[in-house]
């Protein structure tokens, strides 16, 4: 069954100043970087066409930035707690499904995901974002296509 995902790419105002082609395949080190402008099935939108989507509350929102490691060089019994991810109300975090490769495991997650936000609803958007700059959000976008996504934003 062909599902519909409506994705969004969310990219910083000098990011869309920025032509950067469309790679053909994942980006798999230095994600911090440009974001294309484009990505074949998709089609791109910027912050104010986001937060548009977001004030409709027809879609969902799903957060891609990777979780945080814990510091290698804590001493021996520093007890570590990690930061709350503070982000977009309402939507749903999805650490480490950006990366260019994933386990299986994490593809699973992220399917799972996938269906979570969209309620098992194959017409419910759902936008995919990162930090400006960041090839996450590209890269997720790109497997959900791969995977049968349709109506990617």
């Amino acid at each position: 069954m062909i599902r519909a995902l409506a994705v969004a790419i969310c990219v910083s105002s000098a990011a869309w100043s920025q032509t950067v082609e469309e790679p053909r395949d994942y980006r798999n080190d230095r994600y911090r970087a440009p974001v294309p402008i484009a990505l074949s099935g998709a089609t791109t939108i910027g912050p104010a066409e986001a937060y548009a989507i977001w004030q409709t509350g027809k879609a969902g929102f799903i957060d891609v930035l990777p979780q945080p490691p814990k510091p290698t060089n804590l001493p021996e019994g520093t007890l570590w707690r990690e930061k709350p991810r503070h982000s977009i109300p309402g939507a749903v975090w999805l650490p480490n499904v950006g990366y260019g490769l994933i386990a299986d495991g994490t593809a699973d997650y992220y399917r799972s995901g996938l269906e979570h936000v969209t309620g098992s609803d194959p017409a419910r958007p759902g936008v995919l974002f990162c930090l400006a700059d960041c090839r996450l959000s590209w890269n997720a976008a790109k497997r959900a296509i791969e995977w049968g996504y349709e109506d990617v934003y």
